[in-house]
């Protein structure tokens, strides 16, 4: 079977890859701001790499405020960038998908913080439901504003200039319901943002890879084949 990633002849006939400098992906594991869960982490990385993908995870700060865990993770892919990264992907779980889904809705004024793709699994992307409370009073605090709420709820960031998303959920998900999925595909639709979203009839939350767990675990095969579409995009400022 031919890898997505394989780019065809390069010069002098030898088959080209892309290359890890060009494309960085930074996972971000789930964990309620509370917690890092350790199987949405390294693991991931690992099968990134079978991909020939660069790839790291970002162990950001917990138990803070927002924005503190934000302006981390910009830090944090404006230094990627400085090794040599010239597109930079997120692929985040429940919190650390809230959280990637802000780098890539709000990236700052500096264009060194910019995200050109996102891979959200099982994503808290709404602080204006009650469900998964406990992350919303870690991160915004009892008496949060509806203001802030609002303004840290990433249906409420996309614009037409957001960056493409590709979305996964199970139905069963007690925990973050798939409600915060369609949320954030229905305001990237609404904005003719490209995105792609897949939602799986069974399975818990925080499946990581999913291996072994029905249909979900095809999720890997599916992003596989969009982030090898969004790697070959040319980085930002190039022709």
């Amino acid at each position: 079977m031919s890898n997505p990633f394989e780019t065809g002849p390069a010069s002098g006939g030898r088959s080209g890859r892309v290359q890890p400098a060009t494309t960085h992906l930074i996972v971000l594991p789930g964990g309620g701001y509370a917690s890092h869960a350790p199987h949405e982490a390294e693991p991931i990385v690992a099968w990134l790499s079978t991909l020939g993908l660069s790839a790291s995870v970002f162990r950001y700060p917990l138990l803070v405020r927002h924005p503190e865990p934000l302006l981390a993770l910009r830090a944090e892919i404006r230094g990627r960038r400085e090794q040599g990264a010239g597109r930079i992907g997120v692929i985040g779980f429940s919190a650390g998908g809230h959280l990637a889904g802000l780098a890539a809705l709000e990236p700052g004024d500096d264009q060194g913080e910019s995200v050109q793709f996102a891979v959200l699994g099982y994503a808290i992307t709404s602080m204006e439901t009650e469900t998964y409370r406990p992350a919303r009073l870690i991160l915004l605090g009892e008496n949060a504003s509806p203001d802030l709420r609002r303004q840290t709820s990433l249906d409420a960031l996309v614009t037409a200039a957001s960056p493409p998303f590709f979305l996964w959920h199970t139905a069963e998900d007690v925990y973050v319901p798939p409600e915060h999925t369609y949320r954030l595909a229905s305001a990237l639709a609404a904005h003719e943002v490209p995105h792609t979203v897949h939602v799986f009839a069974h399975g818990p939350h925080s499946l990581g890879l999913a291996q072994g767990v029905g249909d979900a675990a095809t999720w890997t095969k599916l992003a596989e084949s969009w982030i090898a579409e969004q790697a070959r995009t040319s980085p930002p400022g190039t022709s």
